[in-house]
């Protein structure tokens, strides 16, 4: 893989969040047997969600909503990169309603989210939505972890229903095709999708 240089406040944002994993789910696991396959997937989609939020809120509170529209356009892609780097996990987020059309869902995702939804509505905590597979793809053993993103309080100012005109104006010149509107608190907003190519010898 490439390598990408990203700036110091982004790894900055990351380390940290990596250093708040519970004991359980960091590199000092437990034996084999009694290791859990979505651990580690689990533990990189939260040090992601962790930076994402965190540069989200600052931006909200320094510059407004549309500040936090410019974090997701210019740092999410960044961070997205670190930690795929620092994983070996290929990380992303989709939806069934994107914003950046590159994020769309792809067929298994697409089910995978629907289920999600199916979930959601049948009362299931949105924290324990998760969903892991393994499978054969041109050879090699896939291993495929995706983990439910709730719409929480910070997204409502540019993902709700009533946005403010500077916001709707911003979103537009920057996501053309946006369909990630009009949600309200608590709504499925998408997925963390975390792949990787099994190691040899795993």
């Amino acid at each position: 893989m490439k390598a990408v240089h990203v700036g110091g406040l982004l790894l900055a944002m990351v380390a940290p969040l990596y250093a708040e994993i519970p004991q359980s789910q960091s590199s000092q696991a437990p034996p084999e047997a009694a290791i859990d396959p979505m651990s580690e997937p689990r533990q990189h989609s939260m040090a992601l969600a962790g930076a994402l939020k965190q540069a989200l809120v600052a931006a909200m509170q320094s510059g407004g909503p549309v500040a936090a529209i410019d974090v997701c356009h210019i740092q999410a892609i960044p961070l997205t990169r670190q930690i795929s780097e620092s994983s070996g996990w290929q990380v992303g987020r989709t939806s069934l309603k994107v914003r950046n059309l590159d994020n769309a869902a792809d067929e298994v995702e697409r089910d995978v989210l629907a289920r999600f939804e199916q979930r959601l509505q049948a009362g299931e905590p949105v924290g324990t939505i998760e969903w892991m597979d393994e499978r054969e793809e041109n050879g090699k053993t896939i291993q495929h972890f995706m983990k439910a993103i709730p719409v929480q309080a910070p997204c409502m100012a540019c993902h709700g229903t009533d946005l403010a005109p500077a916001v709707s104006q911003q979103l537009d010149a920057l996501y053309p095709g946006d369909q990630a509107r009009g949600y309200t608190l608590g709504e499925l907003r998408g997925a963390f999708t975390l792949k990787r190519a099994v190691p040899p010898g795993s």
